[in-house]
């Protein structure tokens, strides 16, 4: 595992090549690190405890870890001990490789190529970068398998979440969440989590898809005087959000939400019009990019 730190100006991140983690991202500024995402507690941390992991060849889950496509049945295997289903696929836990890398970026890849537990063989990249002020994730996968099948793409931020945060993220449909943490019915959004306009989030379990995301968000800290605003490329209409619980994780103490960019819905290979998911015949590349940008709330 390499550890690499990259930064220009005022920000700065480190990244992990295992799990192509980012560990934590800074903005520099009065004489004090203000966190943009919830720093790992050490350079060894896994990606539930990092400040962001990669979705990759698709986020979140497959409702009985099956689906058919084009005719043919495809089946998934569990690659948690806590979770009955394939989940967020194999990024998140594999060993990437360094392709690029200078002061202020670097490009790390990675490739599935042995279909074990999937049926996807592909590869991916990411690229991490602080330019004009801003940290820019960029994500790709490009389909190495020898049939077609549906991908999908997105990233799992963990922010820092204090008394007074709130969320802008508009959208225009909601997920329910029913047993095993899958989605339910499309429907309108509840007041609570409601972000076409700035909202706290609420003080309950959140782990719900919100359909048609605008691509833009915003992150308020008024505590720390900081605003983040986050602007996706067309490609990720959609996006989830995630407040946990002391009955999921005895250790939450509120300090954290997750607000999750993403190309599709989730199960979308069981939806109609595949939930958004791009269908890669093999050789074809499916990317797009995510920005992250700091500034000062009066």
């Amino acid at each position: 595992m390499a550890i690499i730190d990259i930064g220009k100006g005022d920000l700065s991140a480190r990244i992990a090549t295992a799990g192509g983690l980012v560990l934590g991202l800074w903005w520099h500024r009065d004489g004090a690190s203000v966190p943009l995402l919830r720093p790992a507690p050490g350079d060894d941390a896994d990606a539930l405890a990092s400040g962001c992991y990669p979705l990759v060849p698709f986020g979140n889950r497959v409702r009985g870890n099956a689906f058919r496509f084009e005719g043919r049945d495809y089946r998934f295997q569990p690659n948690t001990d806590w979770d009955p289903h394939y989940l967020h696929g194999e990024g998140w836990q594999a060993d990437w490789s360094v392709l690029q890398h200078g002061a202020d970026a670097v490009t790390l890849s990675f490739a599935h190529l042995s279909g074990k537990g999937t049926p996807y063989r592909y590869e991916a990249q990411q690229r991490f970068a602080v330019n004009d002020g801003a940290f820019v994730l960029g994500l790709s996968v490009t389909n190495r398998g020898d049939a077609a099948l549906p991908f999908g793409l997105g990233w799992h931020p963990y922010f820092p979440m204090t008394p007074e945060t709130t969320l802008l993220a508009p959208a225009t449909r909601y997920w329910t969440e029913v047993e095993g943490w899958l989605p339910g019915e499309a429907v309108d959004i509840p007041e609570d989590v409601d972000f076409r306009s700035p909202r706290s989030l609420p003080h309950r379990w959140v782990n719900n898809g919100f359909e048609d995301w605008s691509g833009e968000a915003r992150i308020d800290w008024p505590e720390r005087a900081t605003q983040l605003s986050l602007s996706a490329d067309p490609l990720f209409r959609h996006a989830f959000v995630f407040v946990s619980d002391t009955g999921f994780d005895p250790a939450f103490q509120r300090d954290y939400f997750c607000f999750e960019p993403m190309s599709h819905l989730a199960d979308g290979q069981n939806m109609p019009g595949l939930g958004d998911l791009k269908v890669l015949r093999p050789g074809e590349t499916l990317s797009g990019s995510v920005r992250l940008t700091p500034t000062r709330l009066a």
